[in-house]
Formats: structure tokens, C-alpha cells, sequence
């Protein structure tokens, strides 16, 4: 991930994408570890928002190591 200038603009764009989905990903388990603040549907709904946002941080971050192959 080194020199971005020199990437696409789409690559940037999703390597941009995955810092924000990683950083909104960690606040989100940060929520759901820590003290219980919410609804038990609303955590069962958080739960697997988180899956789906960590299966997707996943898929990005096997595209961008394609980048460089």
C-alpha cells in the first residue's frame, strides 16, 4: 500500500473505503463488547451487521492485495 499517488484512483478509493470500514468495525466491537447499552434485538442485529462489515473488510482486502500481484 505504499506510494498511493502512483495507484488508480479506484485503487486508492478502496483502500480509503477499507480504513473507514476497519476503523467503523472496530468501534462497532468496541460497542458490542463493552457494557450492554442497547436492546437485545439491537445487539442481535449489531452482531451480524458485524459479520457482514468484517466478511466485506475481508473481500477488500483481498482486492487490494491483488493490486500489487
Amino acid at each position: 500500500m505504499d506510494n498511493d499517488e502512483l495507484r488508480p484512483t479506484y485503487q486508492v478509493r478502496v483502500i480509503e473505503e477499507k480504513i473507514a470500514l476497519d476503523e467503523k468495525l472496530g468501534k462497532l466491537g468496541a460497542f458490542l463488547d463493552g457494557p450492554a447499552s442497547a436492546a437485545a434485538k439491537d445487539v442481535e442485529l449489531l452482531s451480524e451487521q458485524r459479520i457482514a462489515m468484517a466478511t466485506y473488510s475481508a473481500i477488500l482486502g483481498k482486492r487490494i492485495e491483488g493490486f500489487d500481484a
